[in-house]
């Protein structure tokens, strides 16, 4: 394809759906440069899910996503698999009361100084008072009708440290060495959704003002410079911060819940925590644009980065190499190789529960459409990108928690 730099699974092609969207994106008079996309590459809303995009004074926030500043975290801890409990139930069961799932959230009743003191730290209260103040300056805040805002201002503090549904997950890993890691994957929850649905109709309805030329009309842009970027900027950065602190909340609310059955000793290591829906702004030697990772991570040389896999199979820390062709990015999993539809028709529970034995998870038919077999080869995905990846740690699931 034109204009496209590709890294492909050898042996395997782009489903006509996603390869008809690359070729429309391809062709945006706003690229700023060749699409790159990564082996993980699969159909998404606006753009291919492991595209990169680089655009010249505009950004497209369906190509961004709905789900904005969504991302990993890992942490490393000191302790062995052999530490483990007998009764992984009941470690899963203490990780899913700690962390609300799914559509739940913090307790109704629960204030945001009630959720800020769940962290035994105390580092979350300055970081989420002061997200507080800037939603309540947010620009496009004013686009949102009244109805979504107020849902929105009800839930936005009370979903900080909660999981969400779908793809996103909660495990405990085990490095090669043995070692036990914590990971994660969530992000902006209900508010992200919310900012990005009002810039993607704002981006829509200016198109049609100008008179673009569009191959899909959720491939509309915002214009650098008008009322409207400005203000998806100020909402984009915001929901991005709240995607890290929601990890990080995550993370340690977590750590609290599996503390008891590992003693005083359980140590923290190292931990990365990563975006892969997001946009930055990057000025260098080939000029000045705005760089949209739609299930990418960056991969800058020594930067490390996750790419999980699916339930049942293994997951990479990684280390970039800085490869300039990519935009310093890599793949941000293993990448769907059939839609939820398909696999919820092709498998069955029996099939779930074969893919993840080993595995103390959910085992239902509300999760097959995550069974392993929906997803690609992640060693094959990870080799696919060995120019600009290199491994640290390969890591296998032992317990997963989904909503």
């Amino acid at each position: 394809m034109d204009n496209v730099r590709l890294w492909m699974v050898p042996g395997t092609d782009i489903e006509e759906k996603a390869r008809e969207q690359i070729g429309g994106l391809s062709q945006l008079p706003i690229l700023a440069g060749p699409l790159a996309i990564m082996p993980d590459v699969h159909w998404g809303r606006g753009a291919t899910i492991g595209s990169v995009i680089p655009t010249s004074h505009a950004i497209i926030p369906a190509a961004v996503g709905v789900d904005i500043g969504c991302g990993m975290a890992a942490l490393e801890t000191n302790v062995t698999q052999e530490r483990l409990p007998d009764n992984l139930g009941l470690l899963r069961h203490a990780v899913e009361q700690a962390i609300p799932v799914g559509f739940n959230f913090h307790d109704r009743e629960r204030s945001l100084d009630q959720v800020m003191r769940l962290d035994s730290t105390g580092v979350f209260e300055p970081k989420l008072k002061a997200l507080r103040q800037r939603f309540r300056d947010l620009a496009l805040r004013d686009f949102i009708p009244d109805r979504p805002r107020d849902k929105v201002e009800q839930v936005i503090w009370k979903e900080v440290g909660t999981l969400g549904g779908g793809n996103h997950f909660i495990e405990l890993q085990t490095g090669d060495d043995g070692r036990l890691w914590l990971m994660l994957h969530s992000g902006s929850r209900y508010v992200g959704k919310t900012l990005a649905d009002v810039a993607i109709s704002q981006a829509r309805h200016e198109a049609e003002i100008r008179g673009d030329v569009l191959p899909d009309k959720d491939m509309a842009w915002l214009v650098e410079g008008s009322e409207s970027f400005a203000a998806y900027i100020e909402a984009l950065t915001w929901a991005q911060d709240y995607a890290l602190i929601n990890r990080e909340m995550m993370m340690a609310l977590l750590w609290n819940a599996i503390k008891p059955f590992f003693g005083p000793d359980l140590a923290w290591i190292q931990m990365v925590n990563c975006h892969h829906n997001y946009v930055e702004h990057v000025t260098g030697p080939e000029g000045s644009y705005w760089l949209t990772r739609k299930g990418a991570v960056s991969a800058k040389n020594g930067e490390w980065a996750i790419i999980p896999g699916s339930m049942g199979t293994s997951s990479y820390v990684v280390r970039g190499k800085g490869n300039a062709e990519s935009y310093y990015s890599c793949s941000h999993g293993a990448g769907r190789r059939m839609s939820r539809h398909q696999a919820q028709k092709m498998f069955t529970v029996d099939d779930l529960i074969a893919q993840t034995r080993g595995v103390e998870s959910r085992k239902d038919n509300a999760v097959v459409d995550e069974i392993p077999s929906a997803y690609k080869d992640i060693d094959a995905v990870i080799q696919a990108q060995s120019d600009l990846i290199e491994p640290v740690v390969r890591l296998k699931q032992i317990l997963c928690v989904k909503g």
